[in-house]
This record gives C-alpha cells, sequence and structure tokens, in this order.
C-alpha cells in the first residue's frame, strides 16, 4: 500500500483531487449520503473546498417523536451540524428501517400478523436516493457522495480499484476515496468540528439495533432506548442473551 502526504494510491485510479476538480467543473450541486460520521463530514468539507455546492441528506434507522425526525441524541447532533456548517440536513428513512420491520426483526408474535398485513415495499438502497433526488427537485442523474475509503479495508480497496471512484451508471461518488484516517479526523479539527457523541458511545455511527448499539444507548440515552423498543420491542432481549453469556 503506497502513502504520501496523508493519501493512498488507489490502483488504476486517479487522485480523489481530482474527482473533485471534476464535480466543480461540471457546476451542478452533489448529494452528500450524511451520516454525521467521521467521513462524512470530511466528504463535505473537501467538497466544499473544491467549491462543489453539497445538500446533505441524512438516513435514519428508527423514528423519532415528531414526522421526519429521529432519535433526540441523533437530533442533537444533526442540529449542532447543521449550525457548524450552516446548511440544512435533510432527513429521510433508511431502507434498513423497511427491511427490518418486514423481516420481523425483534417483533413480538402479536405484531407479526399486522406487518405482514401491511405489505409495506422493500425499499433499496439505490431507489432510496432516486425518491431523495425527486422530494429535492433535483435531476435524476445528480451524483451521490459517499465517505467510502480505500483505507478502511481490503474489500474497499479492491471495489474502488475495479469500479472506481465516480461510477456513472449507480452515479455514486467517492470524492475522499485516497484520505487515510488521520487526513480525515485532521480536517474536520481544522474545521473546528467535534465527532459526534456517536463515537464515545459505539465507537462509530449508530447504525444498528445489535447489542453494541443497544447496550451503550440503554445507559446513556434511556428514553432514546424506550423509542427503539416502541418500534423494536424485543429488541431488549439482547441485553438479557449478553448477559446471560456473561
Amino acid at each position: 500500500m503506497s502513502k504520501t502526504d496523508g493519501l493512498t494510491v488507489i490502483k488504476g485510479q486517479p487522485p480523489s483531487s481530482e474527482v473533485r476538480a471534476t464535480l466543480a467543473a461540471e457546476g451542478r450541486p452533489v448529494l452528500v449520503a450524511f451520516s454525521t460520521g467521521k467521513d462524512a463530514i470530511a466528504t463535505e468539507l473537501a467538497l466544499r473546498d473544491a467549491g462543489v455546492e453539497t445538500i446533505l441528506a441524512y438516513l435514519y434507522y428508527i423514528p423519532g417523536r415528531q414526522p421526519g425526525s429521529t432519535l433526540d441524541f441523533i437530533e442533537r447532533t444533526l442540529a449542532d451540524l447543521e449550525d457548524r456548517l450552516g446548511k440544512t440536513i435533510h432527513r429521510y428513512p433508511h431502507p434498513s428501517l423497511w427491511r427490518w420491520l418486514n423481516a420481523l426483526v425483534f417483533q413480538p408474535p402479536e405484531r407479526c400478523a399486522v406487518i405482514e398485513a401491511a405489505r409495506m415495499p422493500t425499499i433499496e438502497y439505490d431507489q432510496m436516493w432516486e425518491m431523495i433526488r425527486e422530494d429535492l427537485g433535483l435531476p435524476s442523474d445528480t451524483w451521490v457522495a459517499d465517505g467510502v475509503r480505500a483505507a478502511d479495508s481490503i474489500p474497499r480497496r479492491a471495489s474502488l480499484s475495479q469500479h472506481g471512484l465516480m461510477k456513472p451508471t449507480s452515479r455514486k461518488v467517492s470524492p475522499i476515496a485516497d484520505w487515510l484516517k488521520a487526513t480525515v479526523l485532521g480536517r474536520v479539527a481544522e474545521a473546528g468540528i467535534r465527532l459526534p457523541v456517536d463515537y464515545e458511545w459505539f465507537g462509530r455511527s449508530f447504525d444498528g439495533i445489535d447489542y453494541r448499539f443497544i447496550e451503550p444507548l440503554s445507559r446513556h440515552a434511556p428514553d432514546d432506548y424506550r423509542r427503539v423498543l416502541d418500534w423494536f420491542p424485543l429488541a431488549e432481549l439482547e441485553l438479557f442473551r449478553h448477559g446471560m453469556e456473561a
């Protein structure tokens, strides 16, 4: 793995700076899949540095108490980042929410028949971004930027090397694909942005309802934990199961 100036070389691919320059030259807004994690924040900052107009969209896993909202601790993070970045972060349900419900994940027996009768659609990730483009009045070929980096794992490096940083068919682009972790953290710190509390509680962004997330949530944000149980009542069994194993 070749590294230089906080970057890694991805075999057969141009540096990410060229990708960002290409996006800037197109002169069109770019959607950012904004998870609130370090890579998503760095992606937004890198695109901004390159002069690219961005629109941020957060996909939530658990609906909040208000329409179009999510868990309170995430809403606080989103509000803080909106203030720091000076722009709205649009909220939409994550496809995993429908997938979990349709698969009856952590559902008690009395709910199963109701969920099955509802015949909720299973929405694929690409379909979700098509709907988001339409909702925001953006052209169907608007790029969707993610924070995928080659240094994260061997499979990601191989995928980026094989499929490229810009994928015209899916309209996905990875604007910081060759950045190293230190580069990401350095740019976030330079912008004066603190990483979300997720990193203290979970070691990463909240993106699941298994023990890794449920247990810390039950201790640090009991109201949000109860909100998860409103949607997935048997998730509490994760605490019981791990307690028995211990």
